[in-house]
């Protein structure tokens, strides 16, 4: 017998929200599972993503509802205090950032774990400082993203943020300047706007979220330059120098100063860390590939970001479902994108489904579009003040039915659902015409949008 290997059912690499879901599920099957993690079991969601910063956002929508107050509710005067927010996200959200619940949780359904940085030697086996864990039944990869850092002239030698310190902060800067107007970027521009912090932020692409309909990205930069934000699109930054305080020159030639600077350019996966060569991965790929059954090899699975299909608690979750029932010889609906929901939690939210108008038509689909504007929406007249957004339904003209839609406004996720729910069962628009839709709502606006497609 080999001392420095261990053989069991199943190696689970990476313990965020999929690897750890996965690992449970299976030990809690009978198997014994090895689960391995570098970080904190539970991964960049309960820590520093969704919960977090949902926390420091849920503070940041009372500061800006108050501030609403005159001219429809009486007077209001406001004092942002961030102590709260950051004592909130310590005792509540983080432990401090102690993972020893999540460990235990593991552990107490009989997996065994491993704290440290795992590399694929095989296709059956992972080792970790040394020691070599061999799975008889599956390797299961869910070592998740980390922040893209650009490669900037300068920006290495300074003491830029990520999201990481962005959300640990226990004091607010005066001033930032934030790099990426992204989900991640916008989010926190606007939280640390609304609790009186300075804040630029800049783009490189032609308009904020990049990856949503064009008009979410005007919307939310008229929103964010309202609250006093410095919006900049269409401009990259070209060098970063620090002297105490940051220097962002960007490529027109202006110069920004700020006391911090994020970073919120994307995410990244580190396949050559995880020695995905070894399963004949290249190792410069941008994510690893899985088939429907989330499958990567024989042997192998992946589960979460590092599989490519957005990098969403909720997608690593679907995708934990689909590999346990896989792993386990289990009847299983294979993988399905084409209704995958996503939400940016600015305010207005916005929230989309599907495909674009434009990847819809890139598709070859002939496209009708209808829109409803919130302001003139019943609803959305009766909210006023920060009622801004809109509803967007893509439509396959051939077929009847909805392929994507956009709903951004005050709980422009909740909206969502209804609409992920019709692009998901392909539900034709007659039959979403034909629905009664409670009135005065702000889901009402979808029959209002369905009135103009065309």
């Amino acid at each position: 017998m080999n001392e420095n290997e261990t053989t069991v059912d199943v190696v689970v690499l990476g313990m965020g929200p999929g690897g750890e879901d996965v690992a449970g599920n299976l030990a809690e099957a009978g198997l014994s599972v090895v689960g391995i993690e570098a970080g904190l079991v539970g991964g960049e969601c309960p820590y520093w993503g969704c919960i977090p910063s949902k926390m420091m956002i849920r503070a940041a929508h009372l500061l800006a509802e108050a501030r609403r107050i005159p001219g429809v509710a009486g007077s209001s005067s406001v004092t942002a205090d961030w102590e709260p927010v950051a004592a909130r996200i310590r005792a509540e959200a983080t432990d401090n950032w102690n993972d020893k619940v999540a460990v235990d949780r593991f552990v107490d359904k009989g997996g065994t774990f491993v704290r440290g940085r795992g590399r694929l030697v095989s296709s059956d086996t992972v080792e970790v400082d040394g020691h070599k864990y061999r799975a008889t039944h599956a390797v299961v990869v869910a070592t998740g993203t980390t922040a893209a850092v650009p490669p900037i002239p300068g920006l290495a030698d300074t003491p830029f943020w990520t999201n990481r310190e962005a959300v640990e902060a226990e004091t607010l800067p005066a001033s930032i300047i934030v790099l990426g107007g992204g989900a991640i970027g916008a989010e926190l521009t606007q939280v640390y706007a609304r609790f009186g912090v300075d804040v630029t932020i800049v783009e490189a692409m032609d308009r904020l979220l990049p990856l949503e309909e064009p008009e979410a990205g005007s919307v939310l930069a008229e929103v964010l330059t309202s609250e006093g934000v410095t919006v900049i699109t269409g401009t990259a930054a070209s060098n970063v120098s620090h002297d105490g305080s940051f220097h962002v020159t960007l490529s027109d030639g202006r110069e920004l100063v700020a006391e911090e600077l994020l970073i919120a350019t994307g995410r990244r996966v580190d396949l050559v860390g995880i020695g995905a060569d070894a399963i004949g991965v290249d190792p410069a790929a941008r994510s690893l590939a899985v088939d429907a059954h989330l499958r990567v090899t024989d042997g192998v699975w992946a589960v979460g970001d590092i599989t490519g299909h957005g990098a969403f608690t909720h997608v690593a979750m679907y995708q934990s479902k689909i590999a346990i029932a896989d792993i386990l010889g289990k009847p299983h609906t294979p993988a399905d994108y084409a209704a995958l929901p996503r939400v940016t939690f600015t305010d207005p939210e916005v929230g989309s489904v599907g495909m674009s108008a434009a990847a819809a038509r890139e598709a070859g689909i002939d496209v009708m579009v209808g829109r409803a504007e919130v302001p003139s929406t019943a609803r959305g007249w009766l909210h006023k003040t920060g009622n801004e957004g809109f509803i967007q339904l893509v439509a396959d003209r051939k077929r009847g039915v909805l392929v994507g839609a956009t709903s951004m406004g005050p709980n422009g996720g909740e909206v969502l659902g209804l609409l992920t729910l019709a692009v998901h069962a392909r539900t034709p628009i007659e039959e979403l015409r034909s629905m009664i839709y409670a009135y005065p709502t702000f889901h009402r606006g979808i029959e209002d949008a369905l009135g103009q497609l065309a």
